[in-house]
């Protein structure tokens, strides 16, 4: 099924808008934090340790949808200036679970700081209206995140409202 004009309009506008707010917030925090050495690459994956300490590489791969050769890359970089560690499983030496060191957790947290900040500044410059007209979007935007991860996790050559069938 096609999606309606207005739905793919919307579409768009709802992509772009999300693009320009993470460059926006980008450059935002750049100029709030300066020292700050890491990438939003290194620090979604920091999050991603911090909502699940001892997970394995793989599985970070997985929930932030990125190749396993690049989670290793990230992991090193970070491992290299004392932001995670890197322990054995007591039951599995060959499999490594990964944790955020107290630095790893200190500098998320200052990350976090500082983008709560932004936003904070940037609402209170709204108007009430649109504060809650922001309010009232996030919940379904983050069931937009969901249903756009079941599509990739589908199969990007599928449609949105197409079922995935095994072959």
């Amino acid at each position: 099924m096609v999606p309606e004009d207005n739905d793919d309009q919307v579409g768009r506008q709802l992509a772009d808008t999300v693009a320009r707010l993470r460059r926006s917030m980008r450059r935002a925090a750049r100029a709030s934090a300066p020292d700050n050495p890491l990438s939003v690459a290194q620090l979604e994956l920091m999050n991603c340790l911090a909502a699940a300490p001892g997970i394995r590489p793989s599985d970070v791969a997985r929930l932030l949808r990125l190749a396993p050769n690049t989670v290793t890359t990230l992991v090193n970089a970070l491992d290299r200036i004392g932001m995670v560690g890197r322990e054995h499983d007591p039951d599995d030496r060959r499999t490594v679970r990964l944790t955020l060191t107290p630095i790893g957790a200190e500098a998320l947290a200052r990350s976090e700081d500082v983008n709560s900040r932004i936003l904070r500044t940037a609402q209170a410059r709204l108007d009430q209206a649109q504060r809650q007209a922001l309010r009232t979007a996030l919940p379904a935007l983050v069931e937009l995140i969901g249903e756009i991860d079941t599509y990739t996790a589908a199969g990007a050559d599928q449609e949105p409202n197409e079922t995935v069938t095994d072959v």
